[in-house]
């Protein structure tokens, strides 16, 4: 139907399709609850249904099934023309003739063709990883955003859903303009990403020969001390797709500070590594705890309990909503910023009974993304890709008489993604998707070790070990045998490899060498 007078658009149909799970179940179960026509593809209908949401078949709609080893699904008019129809009284009556159902909504995210490139770089079929129908229904969407709204990041689904709950399943049209907007970027970046593949080029692509300040400068509180002024900028490549900024809202509290971003970045970038519930604690630009669980409340309890000191002041970052039920995991405790994509109003109520508390509402970004990190040094800009690349069970290469049990190589894969992001020397000790301690930031490998274990106290007993970087010596691996840790994952590739391996079959542990490093200066 036209828009209404105020610009707003009731969403009755919704056609999903993604290959992402992430907040899948979640928008599926809003959709529902305005009483929304779910409309899905195989996969993502088997998730709905896992979730308890119920949604048509596509082939409803398109009359058919997967063509060519599944390249054509949704690439059919009784698709295409629900979306791109116009809904103006022609448009409408055209609809009707060709017996096809309007749709008002459209969530798609694409095939992630630049994770195989990671996982595969010797790939000689690269092209048999490029989404062709989810690209289409997205630029199709986009540009009939003044008759439906086009979601291609789970990271939307949350404002989306809030405003359906305040519009009575509608929404505005400056809504859908921004979402056709981020469409167009999210096409372009995929795009770029396929050109430079079966181009070639590095991953993730050449550098920009110009990198030009956008709009909208964002004036921090301060630097890094209060007496430096900072400023926040976006970052474009002029040459192509923009690099545009992770969105955020600052909902509560003070202005943000320019350790505020630094910290709010590494926690976001440790949270977004993982699709269960994840929470993040950091402090001075590193983790100082982390882990997953079952809801976000159950997360956010065990990653604050990592380390009873060092959280004093922290940022902590969460990838799911915050509901009144996470709150009490915050008691007792100074937290200086908190974020979530999202906080229920009941439990906003609570939070702002904590006069100090900064809340920002953001979204973790999408890890088969591009990123870039810039830095400065001797007036210079520094630029380079964020470190993306996936831990595969092809990675682990065990160099001792001891093997993990599948748990702890779970758990092993859990420390690796925290260790990725704190500040080398590091190391992580993990027990099942949670942090025991954390050693980051220190001179030499033992001394990381020796934090750990001091940090974790009695929880280092049979927990497990990820490293950065490689053990130039065995003292790290002696202190972590006498603490009682039972598995180690480690790059491998110091002269002295021999004598650490020996050490770890002193003490038992299982090692594996991964054969390529995480350092981070």
């Amino acid at each position: 139907m036209p828009p209404e007078s105020d610009g707003l658009v009731a969403v009755r149909r919704a056609l999903l399709s993604v290959s992402d799970p992430a907040g899948l179940a979640e928008l599926g179960r809003v959709l529902a609850r305005h009483s929304v026509d779910l409309v899905a593809t195989s996969g993502t209908r088997v998730r709905l249904k896992d979730a308890g949401v119920d949604a048509r078949a596509a082939e409803d709609l398109t009359g058919i099934g997967a063509w060519f080893g599944g390249r054509i699904k949704t690439l059919h008019p009784g698709v295409l023309g629900g979306i791109l129809a116009p809904r103006t009284e022609a448009g409408l009556a055209e609809l009707r003739e060709h017996h096809l159902e309007p749709i008002d909504l459209v969530a798609v995210n694409f095939y992630p063709f630049l994770r195989h490139r990671f996982e595969r770089p010797e790939s000689t079929d690269l092209e048999e990883f490029i989404d062709i129908g989810g690209v289409t229904l997205a630029r199709a969407a986009a540009k009939n955003h003044a008759f439906l709204a086009i979601l291609t990041d789970p990271g939307q689904y949350p404002a989306v859903a809030r405003e359906l709950d305040e519009h009575q399943g509608r929404l505005s049209g400056a809504t859908r303009r921004r979402l056709a907007v981020e469409a167009f970027e999210r096409t372009a970046e995929y795009d770029r990403a396929i050109a430079t593949g079966v181009g070639g080029a590095t991953l993730p692509g050449e550098f920009p020969d110009r990198v030009e300040f956008l709009r909208e400068p964002i004036e921090l509180r301060y630097g890094e001390n209060p007496h430096q002024r900072a400023a926040a900028y976006r970052l474009s490549e002029p040459s192509h797709a923009p690099m545009l900024g992770t969105p955020f809202e600052s909902l509560k509290g003070a202005a943000l500070s320019f350790t505020n971003l630094l910290d709010l970045d590494t926690a976001l970038s440790v949270v977004s590594e993982f699709a269960e519930p994840t929470a993040a604690v950091v402090k001075h630009a590193t983790p100082c705890g982390a882990a997953c669980g079952t809801t976000a409340a159950d997360a956010l309890k065990a990653a604050i309990a990592t380390d009873p000191v060092a959280r004093y002041g922290c940022v902590v970052a969460v990838n799911r909503p915050i509901e009144v039920d996470a709150v009490p995991a915050l008691h007792g405790i100074f937290v200086d910023l908190l974020a979530a994509p999202e906080f229920a109003p009941d439990a906003l109520v609570a939070l702002e009974r904590r006069p100090k508390l900064k809340l920002v509402r953001v979204a973790p970004p999408p890890v088969d993304r591009p990123r870039w990190e810039a830095r400065g040094a001797l007036g210079r800009l520094l630029l380079q890709e964020t470190d993306r690349r996936p831990l595969l069970p092809t990675d682990l290469r065990l160099v001792t008489k001891n093997a993990a049990p599948p748990p702890e190589l779970r758990s092993l894969e859990f420390a690796w993604k925290v260790v990725r992001h704190a500040k080398s020397n590091a190391v992580v000790l993990a027990k099942g998707e949670e942090s025991v301690g954390l050693g980051a930031g220190q001179p030499t490998r033992v001394k990381a070790v020796q934090l750990a274990v001091e940090v974790a106290g009695g929880r280092a007993r049979g927990s497990v070990l990820a490293s950065d970087a490689f053990f130039p010596f065995a003292d790290g691996v002696e202190v972590a045998g006498a603490a009682g840790v039972r598995a180690i994952l480690q790059p491998g590739g110091s002269v002295r490899d021999a004598e650490v391996i020996a050490a770890a079959d002193k003490w038992g542990i299982a090692m594996y060498f991964t054969g390529w490093r995480v350092f981070r200066h």
